[in-house]
């Protein structure tokens, strides 16, 4: 065997060395947080005013709901994870009477969603945000998005994703103060 054969190139295997190390703590500082989470800036801040007609025309406005907490719930037809959650939340909003729930219709057809909820049934008002104003105004990044606000008006939490019973407790425990 040749010296050559056996000779270790140091700058190189220092520089790739060097590479692996910095993808390492790149990667490695990444580990134990949610890739989903998005920073929500509103939570903790007083829900934006709106004012929209549910399905059947009547008005609603965050105003008229001021002491009262709320539930809002952005969905669409066309999400599964929609589709998942909604016999749970139908199931929440028959039992807390004290809590109001509105569904936000988010850029779905009000025809296909009526025709949908007869299907599945519906135990709370349906908003239709023709516009998508609403959504642009809470900062939805996809549905479906629900927003827990308090007796005051504040959001006390955003839920980005398909809500779950332990969630909806505990919740429920802080918009109700």
């Amino acid at each position: 065997m040749s010296r050559s054969a056996t000779k270790v190139n140091w700058p190189i295997l220092v520089i790739g060395l060097s590479v692996v190390a910095v993808i390492v703590v790149v990667l490695g500082s990444g580990f134990g947080n949610d890739p989903h989470a998005i920073p929500d800036a509103r939570t903790g801040t007083m829900a934006m005013p709106w004012k929209l007609v549910d399905l059947d025309g009547k008005e609603w406005s965050l105003e008229e709901l001021k002491g009262r907490p709320v539930v809002l719930n952005f969905w669409s037809t066309w999400c599964g994870p929609c589709k998942q959650e909604h016999p749970l939340l139908l199931d929440a909003a028959r039992k807390s009477p004290d809590i109001v729930f509105l569904g936000v219709v988010y850029s779905d057809e009000p025809d296909k969603v009526r025709r949908y909820l007869q299907k599945v049934g519906s135990a709370y008002p349906h908003l239709v945000d023709a516009d998508g104003r609403m959504a642009i105004d809470y900062g939805v990044t996809g549905v479906p998005e629900t927003y827990f606000i308090d007796r005051s008006g504040k959001i006390v939490h955003k839920e980005g994703g398909a809500v779950y019973p332990q969630l909806l407790r505990e919740q429920f425990d802080r918009i109700r103060r």
